[in-house]
């Protein structure tokens, strides 16, 4: 009964739920992406290149001819895909270039946290020291007034 209700947990806290959302999208958004690569991207390009049709290009490896890849495969003959493989990789960068530019709209819309300043420079050895210190680790040198330190920021 522990572990159950151990998983019913890990199952509630939101990045869980979270991973999930974003495989089903991403699921989703793939299908859509194939079928813009298959039925709007590659037809105009294939006409160009003499109205070849990518996801039907192969090479036949059994020695045998046959009329179109779907002949081959009935009967069994192995062949290399490469027109599918094709397909797959222009698949693959329009989905990675729609999530680059998604990323940077969501960064861009993100405002950004301002880090607390938790060091100062001493301005004897200029290292990097704590900005409540009155005395440099480093050096040993009495600090002045904190007014006339410059702060480092933490990114």
């Amino acid at each position: 009964m522990k572990t159950l209700d151990e998983f019913k947990k890990f199952l509630a806290r939101g990045n869980v739920i979270d991973l999930a959302i974003g495989v089903i999208i991403g699921t989703a958004f793939g299908k859509i992406v194939s079928s813009l690569v298959t039925d709007v991207i590659m037809p105009p390009i294939g006409l160009l290149l003499g109205k070849v049709d990518f996801s039907s290009l192969y090479i036949n490896l059994s020695g045998h001819t046959y009329s179109s890849l779907e002949a081959a495969k009935k009967a069994g003959a192995p062949t290399i895909n490469y027109g599918v493989f094709i397909n797959n990789v222009i698949n693959f960068i329009i989905i990675a270039f729609v999530i680059f530019c998604a990323i940077k709209m969501l960064q861009k819309a993100t405002p950004k946290k301002e880090t607390a300043v938790i060091t100062k420079t001493c301005p004897y050895c200029f290292s990097s020291i704590p900005i409540k210190a009155t005395k440099c680790a480093h050096c040993t040198a009495d600090l002045p007034d904190e007014s006339n330190q410059q702060p480092i920021h933490t990114h």
